[in-house]
């Protein structure tokens, strides 16, 4: 080791004054480098301790981290605060016990404070105040929306006099940034409003953006304009769920981006009742049977013992619909007369089945569908393509799909070019800071020392061998030394006689040594 530092140190003493200046800055950029690293890699990895606060809540917020000496940034914008990752726990529930952030407003903490003495005026409007800092508290909380601001308006109640055309009104401001809200968020605003406001209605609640345009203009019910609006969303939702769910069977079969569904829905549009009533005479049942018989027998003697007797048949005998009979006798001279009446009768009651069929508007009552895949190098079949029509027509449901003029249409075309963006290597780095520090430290560690060996091969001499060698003793002094400068001068001086000696030492070598 100790020899390899005298060979450093002679390498060191032989390189010239350029050479010595660029390792020496080659070497401080790479202590420099390695410093630097250090201390980025033990840096603590910030992380989101909240978002979207006001100016107040960050002033707050900060001022209580600074107390608790707790290291945070501000991010850009000055409204979320950044701290350790390790401590965004810890923080938020000693944020919480505190009460902080209590956000823009005023919300149903202003009742935590007990107030004696005041009026049902100030009351109801400590109420109303409450009431629009929750709602805008909520609104602010959904995605595209910066900050949101709830004015309503309640009627005023009287004891003696009422107005009911007055009813509860509610406007919403939203600031969306540079983006707009969908309908379906605008919708949601209006209905969380309304349903939090007593005799409130959706249509009586106004929803404006930061940009001055009214978002809730086209969304009031308008009698027969406003089922219109709701028929044709609803026939949009259904034709959309019907061509993904064909496009993502598509695409596991000819690969992503190589089909295009389009479905055409027809739904019903209006309300109907049907009621059937069906009866079966082969399923009649006894219900009721009835039997009559009445008898009637009279006998009077008769001293001549003669007289004559004439049988009459009575009018019962005659009543349809009845199984009955009749007997009436009657004797003259004697008086002997005998009546006697049966009656008979079966109702029955025959199978009935009542159907009540209620069918409500949006039911699907056609479908039609076009579908375009990829053309490939090689054309395909019509049986391949009339195979995968068919897949087409059992995911949609389709029946009877045969004949001249199918429902579902199914045609091979050249699509135009289209790259599909899948995520690249770097967003997936991107996407894991921690990944991306330690490897973009490795890779810095890499590139200084590659760039600190390079300078070191070209600043290397080339006449000084860098080896170990055994130490030996040290040689015999030679009996004079002449140095480089002296002999020029010499052969300056006295070249004939310089050329005499090199001739002779050339002809005996051995007699320089001897001297």
């Amino acid at each position: 080791m100790k020899n390899l530092a005298k060979q450093l140190l002679a390498i060191w003493r032989a390189l010239g004054i350029n050479q010595r200046i660029t390792i020496a800055v080659a070497a401080g950029v790479v202590i420099a480098g390695m410093v630097a690293l250090v201390a980025w890699s033990h840096r603590p990895q910030m992380q989101l301790l909240y978002g979207r606060l006001s100016d107040k809540d960050v002033s707050e917020i900060s001022g209580l981290l600074q107390e608790q000496s707790i290291q945070y940034e501000i991010g850009t914008g000055g409204s979320s605060i950044y701290v350790p990752a390790d401590q965004v726990a810890k923080v938020r529930m000693d944020l919480a016990s505190k009460g902080v952030p209590e956000g823009d407003g005023v919300g149903f903490e202003i009742f935590d404070r007990t107030n004696f003495g005041i009026s049902d005026f100030v009351q109801r409007t400590n109420y109303t105040r409450a009431l629009q800092g929750e709602l805008s508290r909520t609104i602010s909380q959904l995605h595209g929306v910066r900050s949101a601001r709830v004015m309503i308006v309640m009627p005023e109640n009287r004891l003696l006099f009422s107005d009911t055309k007055t009813k509860p009104t509610a406007s919403v401001f939203v600031d969306a940034g540079m983006g707009a809200l969908s309908s379906e968020a605008v919708n949601s605003i209006r209905f969380l409003v309304a349903n939090s406001v007593e005799g409130l209605q959706v249509d009586d609640v106004a929803v404006i953006d930061s940009s001055g345009n009214v978002l809730t203009e086209n969304m009031k019910d308008d009698g027969d304009f406003g089922a219109a609006s709701s028929q044709m969303k609803l026939r949009k939702n259904v034709e959309d769920y019907l061509s993904n769910k064909v496009e993502t069977m598509l695409d596991g079969v000819l690969g992503p981006g190589n089909a295009v569904v389009r479905v055409s829905a027809e739904l019903e549009s209006d309300a109907t009742t049907k009621t059937q009533e069906t009866y079966d005479p082969d399923g009649q049942v006894l219900r009721t049977e009835t039997t009559t018989e009445d008898t009637t027998t009279t006998s009077e003697s008769d001293a001549n013992g003669g007289g004559s007797a004439a049988p009459s048949v009575g009018a019962s005998s005659n009543v349809p619909g009845s199984n009955s009979g009749s007997t009436d006798l009657t004797k003259t001279g004697g008086k002997s007369s005998q009546q006697s009446r049966k009656d008979h009768s079966d109702n029955y009651e025959i199978n009935k089945t009542t159907v009540n069929a209620v069918r409500s508007p949006g039911s699907v009552i056609g479908l039609s569908a076009a579908v375009f895949i990829a053309a490939k190098a090689e054309a395909r079949k019509p049986e391949e393509i009339e195979a995968l029509r068919k897949m087409v027509v059992n995911a949609l449901g389709v029946k009877n799909d045969t004949g001249a003029n199918p429902t579902v249409t199914l045609e091979e075309v050249a699509f135009q070019n289209q790259t599909v963006t899948k995520p690249s290597v770097a967003d997936l780095v991107l996407s894991n800071s921690d990944l991306l520090r330690n490897a973009f430290a490795i890779l810095v560690a890499f590139v200084v020392l590659a760039v600190f060996l390079g300078m070191l091969k070209r600043s290397k001499p080339d006449n000084i061998p860098i080896e170990l060698l055994k130490p030996q003793p040290p040689p015999a002094p030679p009996a004079a030394v002449i140095s480089a400068d002296t002999l020029n001068d010499l052969i300056r001086q006295k070249p004939a006689n310089v050329g005499a000696a090199l001739r002779g030492w050339m002809a005996n070598p051995n007699s320089l040594s001897k001297n």
